[in-house]
């Protein structure tokens, strides 16, 4: 069985889209707090623009580019998932729910059975 590897390769202007779309992100987040006494409305202003410019600049690379195909790919696998009916829902759960109860109940006896088998019978600290 051969096994194929993929190789990414990242040219100059790849890594330079990159590297804009970050400096971007950190321009609109220093713009925001720098310009606090300009209002509101450029303060938000700022964020919003350089943050769109910054995922317009990284969906145009190729990471970006992997991202888009990840997500449509992970969207076309969502849907072929088979949700079970709301009866089958909450009769799983109630199994779910008794075997923690059951769980629960064994732990407990099994550790007043410890405790009584190692304090009363065998130290005989009896309370």
């Amino acid at each position: 069985m051969a096994s194929s590897q993929v190789e990414t390769v990242s040219t100059h202007a790849d890594k330079a889209k990159l590297g804009l779309a970050i400096a971007l992100v950190l321009g609109s987040l220093a713009g925001f707090y720098l310009l606090s006494k300009q209002g509101q409305a450029v303060q938000w202003g700022t964020l919003i623009v350089g943050m769109a410019a910054a995922a317009a600049i990284f969906i145009s690379s190729e990471m970006g580019q992997q991202l888009v195909a990840f997500g449509r790919d992970s969207v076309r696998e969502v849907k072929k998932v088979v949700w079970p009916e709301r009866k089958e829902a909450v009769q799983m759960t109630a199994y779910v729910f008794g075997f923690v109860v059951v769980m629960a109940l064994f732990l407990w006896l099994t550790d007043k059975t410890l405790e009584w088998v190692f304090y009363d019978l065998i130290l005989g600290w009896k309370k």
